[in-house]
């Protein structure tokens, strides 16, 4: 299992934005037939290494991958004001730029309301949708958390010994594949993962608009918030 920083490089959407992204083109010598690419999004206070593991499966397998830090996160520029709008903007962009039509959305936490808002105006192959939801999406204590370590609490894990304290505490599983993906992911310092995450807060996907029915395959595993089937979201 390699440790080596994915390739990446800067996309530069509009002023002063600039995105990390990794791509892996399709291997037609690998995979035959034609399939849609996946296109990954994390979740709140990650980046584009959440998703290494799936990322590095689609491009074995030959499948054509789109994996990018959202803004405000890991490589990528940050924002003046965060919206879930601009986040819809940056996608659609990024697949423009690499001319994918009809993707299969991998969306992961925080991720999983940029996917579903992007999946109404948009035509996508599919969704996944891990650990997300479409409203209530902030336990009660992750407000306050969250605000406490935008304030100053997050230079605290500058220290080493915290970070590692907190790798112990966030699996009781051991495996070189969870270990890996701790020490890619660890608690951010800067403050703009942090201000990014206010956006999703208050969202509720059934209050924004008379949703449409969406017109492609779901699969959630959304800790039984919401239920999917393969063309209706309804509430649970």
């Amino acid at each position: 299992m390699t440790t080596q920083p994915l390739d990446y490089q800067l996309i530069h959407l509009r002023n002063r934005v600039a995105i990390a992204v990794s791509h892996s083109a399709a291997n037609p010598a690998i995979q035959k037939q034609s399939a849609p690419a996946l296109v990954f999004l994390h979740g709140g206070l990650g980046n584009r290494y959440n998703w290494r593991t799936q990322y590095e499966f689609a491009q074995a397998e030959g499948w054509e991958a789109l994996n990018y830090d959202l803004a405000g996160h890991g490589d990528s520029s940050h924002y003046n004001r965060y919206s879930i709008g601009r986040h819809q903007r940056d996608l659609t962009r990024l697949l423009r730029h690499f001319n994918i039509t009809l993707p299969v959305l991998c969306c992961h936490s925080y991720g999983v309301p940029i996917g579903l808002e992007w999946a109404q105006r948009h035509q996508a192959a599919g969704l996944i949708l891990v650990a997300g939801g479409t409203h209530d999406l902030a336990p009660w204590w992750e407000i306050p958390l969250m605000k406490a370590l935008a304030w100053g609490g997050r230079h605290l894990f500058h220290w080493n010994w915290l970070q590692q304290q907190t790798k112990t505490l966030s699996s009781r599983f051991e495996h070189q594949t969870i270990e890996r993906f701790l020490n890619e992911s660890p608690v951010p310092t800067e403050s703009e993962p942090y201000e990014a995450l206010e956006i999703f807060w208050g969202y509720n996907y059934f209050e924004r608009r008379r949703f449409k029915r969406l017109k492609c395959l779901c699969w959630s595993l959304a800790a039984g918030k919401i239920l999917c089937s393969a063309r209706k979201w309804v509430k649970h």
